[in-house]
């Protein structure tokens, strides 16, 4: 089970850590073959894994490959703030280009992963919305020119 730690982080047993990589495998794999995988009934998966939902630590999704469905130019930003980053990274969690704001200790404050329809809506998202912000200093734009990995298995390692 996820039971929290100390610090209030959910720890995860290793039957949990299981279901959790049966489920990176096929994320639609039925709980009765979870089950026999793991060593547990059905209905002890069910809840399991309905208690890993509700604490917030994995999620069951649909992860699509962006050239596929319309959006033709992703891109890295490295982000330089002024002041609180706070604000600048809650403005930008409410972006939907914006896929995820991670702030850092390096070389930039904030990187973001932004998926846009072209170029055009690219520089638009960049130049005016994100540089606009206020308390954004600079930014610096990594374009992908092609994804050759992406995994999402690291839960489990």
């Amino acid at each position: 089970m996820a039971t929290p730690d100390k610090n209030g982080t959910p720890s995860i047993d290793s039957v949990s850590l299981a279901i959790i990589e049966q489920l990176q495998e096929d994320g639609r794999r039925p709980y009765a073959a979870i089950g026999k995988a793991v060593g547990l009934s059905e209905a002890a998966v069910r809840q399991r894994v309905q208690k890993l939902l509700d604490q917030g630590v994995m999620q069951i999704v649909a992860v699509t490959d962006p050239l596929t469905v319309g959006f033709r130019r992703q891109a890295m930003v490295g982000i330089d703030v002024d002041g609180d980053l706070d604000p600048v990274a809650d403005a930008l969690t409410a972006m939907d280009e914006v896929e995820y704001v991670v702030v850092t200790a390096g070389s930039f404050d904030l990187l973001i992963e932004v998926v846009c329809e072209d170029d055009d809506h690219l520089l638009e998202t960049i130049n005016k919305r994100i540089r606009t912000l206020p308390g954004v200093r600079s930014t610096e734009s990594f374009v992908y020119l092609k994804l050759r990995k992406q995994t999402y298995t690291w839960g489990t390692r």
